[in-house]
C-alpha cells in the first residue's frame, strides 16, 4: 500500500481517560481506524505517518448501538479501535507540548 492509503485507515486518535492512563503506564496509543484495516496496515500506518517503531497491535471491534431517531428505529456505526504499543524509548505526542 502506498502512503495515501495508509494515512486513510486511521480515522483519529481516541482521546478518553482510559487511552490517557494507558498511554501514561503502558506506552499504548489508541487509534479509530477503518473496519476493515489489518494488524500488519495500522503497524505500517503509524510507523510510517509518526516515525515511531510499533510493539504490539491489537484491535477491538464494537458494535453500533440501536437508537431511535424520531420515533424510527436506527443503528449507530461499527467502530474498530486499534491499541498500539510503542517499543521503550518511543513516544507520541499529540498536542505538541514540550516537557
Amino acid at each position: 500500500m502506498n502512503n495515501a492509503d495508509l494515512a486513510a485507515l486511521i480515522l483519529s486518535p481516541h482521546i478518553s481517560e482510559k487511552s490517557t492512563r494507558l498511554a501514561d503506564k503502558h506506552r499504548q496509543i489508541v487509534f479509530k481506524v477503518r473496519t476493515d484495516a489489518t494488524k500488519k496496515q495500522i503497524r505500517q500506518a503509524v510507523s510510517t505517518m509518526f516515525d515511531v517503531e510499533v510493539e504490539s497491535v491489537r484491535t477491538v471491534r464494537i458494535k453500533g448501538k440501536q437508537k431511535s431517531f424520531g420515533g424510527r428505529m436506527g443503528r449507530r456505526n461499527h467502530i474498530k479501535k486499534a491499541y498500539v504499543t510503542l517499543k521503550e524509548g518511543q513516544d507520541l505526542d499529540f498536542l505538541g507540548v514540550q516537557q
